[in-house]
């Protein structure tokens, strides 16, 4: 085959789509061909969306694709996902992730004290407040995971995961996506404090009431009923979800479900 008409190496997915693999470094003269080229023989055999993973090294790439009628799907830190429909008809793509998740800890002590900070940027920088320690998600990582990392990396505590207490959906967050924010309970392992410099202002163990009792928390509704829960969870008046690791329909991977077993 002539080097013109050559395709790019692809894979299906489960949808009719290609998932296209720029291996080397090309001129747009041959990227503009083969992409042509793909796209003919793919019309063709009645593909659908077509993917290109452009990594950075291949950026100088992504102007000739939207000429092509490429869009942008998402960007991550090394590379470009583009996105293209044959059809026409309306495309049945998914969107972006919709959604930031962070994780928000109640870590009670045997004295029914909870662990607090006082946060050095953001929103409660300079106001006395005490809060629970929090914290946004690393890609891949449990709920479970997610909270045991922040008190650690906030206080120096350690700790192991109890339940999940409750969580909040909001949207227009952060980039205009949707936040997920799960609250969650640990039992503490350890008890002196190494606060975390570079973020924190403050970090001690607090009574759950005083906690409660700050005028902040009682004047915002949905602080305010955390709390409620916290000091219901403290007196052994809620049950939160434990956490079960299972295997799917989808996956051999075993992965957590969080339920209450208490039913």
């Amino acid at each position: 085959m002539e080097e013109n008409r050559q395709v790019f190496e692809a894979d299906e997915d489960a949808y009719g789509g290609m998932d296209v693999h720029i291996k080397d470094s090309m001129d747009s003269v041959k990227f503009i061909a083969m992409l042509r080229a793909s796209i003919t023989q793919w019309t063709n055999q009645g593909k659908k969306g077509v993917w290109i993973k452009l990594h950075i090294e291949y950026s100088h790439l992504v102007n000739d694709a939207v000429k092509e009628g490429f869009w942008y799907h998402h960007a991550e830190a090394t590379y470009l996902m583009l996105v293209y429909w044959i059809p026409q008809t309306p495309h049945t793509i998914p969107s972006n992730a919709s959604h930031r998740v962070g994780i928000g800890a109640l870590v009670i002590n045997d004295n029914g004290e909870v662990l607090v900070v006082q946060e050095k940027n953001g929103t409660f920088k300079g106001t006395g407040v005490w809060k629970l320690p929090t914290g946004v998600f690393d890609e891949g990582e449990d709920i479970c995971d997610a909270a045991i990392r922040e008190v650690h990396e906030e206080t120096g505590i350690k700790a192991e995961f109890v339940e999940l207490l409750a969580f909040r959906q909001s949207h227009k967050s952060f980039f205009g996506k949707s936040d997920l924010f799960f609250v969650c309970m640990l039992k503490p392992l350890s008890y002196i404090i190494h606060k975390q410099d570079s973020e924190i202002e403050g970090t001690k163990w607090m009574a759950i009431e005083e906690y409660a009792a700050q005028p902040f928390i009682k004047k915002h509704e949905m602080f305010n009923k955390i709390a409620e829960i916290c000091i219901a969870k403290k007196e052994d008046k809620y049950n939160g979800f434990s956490k079960v690791l299972m295997t799917s329909a989808f996956s051999t991977k075993r992965t957590y479900l969080y339920y209450n077993q208490n039913q």
